[in-house]
């Protein structure tokens, strides 16, 4: 039996009408044309779908619809814009950190949530925060640049951030931080599940 579930979503007062076991991910790209969180594995354990719920990066594709009822889900497209990007999306170009780009929204997703909750994270801290977003590609160094960039562009003075992107240019693009080219790094270093580990 279908429900109405009401819920915000990138600022936005919503109500959906679908089955309450339906997955937010469906809900947000189906229903709601939200194209930034996207379909891996289904099972949680990726972080493509990642949005940001009540604050905390959460896996859309595990919480049920009846889940985000009353609550706040933040996805990519809320952040920021192609002409105006949000400081986190802003380090990841800088930093070049995409190469397919397809776990970029759970890694700005995560890193995101990240930076609210602790706005000078170390390496090692990243480190664990992106352990559970899986990048094939191997932009792995990139991405950890790219987390530690927009901890400095959001601790600027004048910085803009949450639902105030910036339109400014932030830091010059050769501007870059050293990862030890031995680093344990995000999805690289054990902290990913595989089956196989169950």
């Amino acid at each position: 039996m279908e429900n109405t579930i009401a819920l915000r979503v990138n600022g936005r007062a919503v109500s959906v009408t679908a089955m309450a076991d339906t997955p937010l991910l469906y809900i947000l790209r189906n229903d709601l044309a939200l194209n930034g969180p996207k379909y891996g594995c289904g099972l949680g354990e990726c972080g493509a779908c990642t949005v940001i719920l009540d604050g905390v990066a959460a896996r859309s594709c595990v919480i049920p619809l009846a889940g985000a009822e009353g609550r706040e889900v933040v996805t990519l497209e809320g952040l920021g814009s192609s002409s105006a990007p949000h400081p986190v999306q802003q380090a990841f170009i800088e930093e070049q950190a995409a190469q397919c780009g397809y776990c970029m929204n759970g890694m700005i997703m995560t890193a995101k949530a990240l930076l609210d909750r602790n706005p000078d994270p170390t390496m090692d801290e990243v480190r664990r925060a992106l352990s559970g977003n899986l990048c094939r590609c191997g932009t792995h160094v990139e991405i950890l640049r790219a987390v530690m960039r927009a901890a400095r562009l959001l601790s600027s003075p004048g910085a803009q951030h949450d639902d105030q992107p910036s339109d400014r240019h932030h830091a010059r693009p050769d501007d870059r931080i050293a990862v030890p080219a031995d680093a344990d790094l995000c999805g690289a270093d054990g902290g990913e599940r595989r089956p196989a580990d169950r």
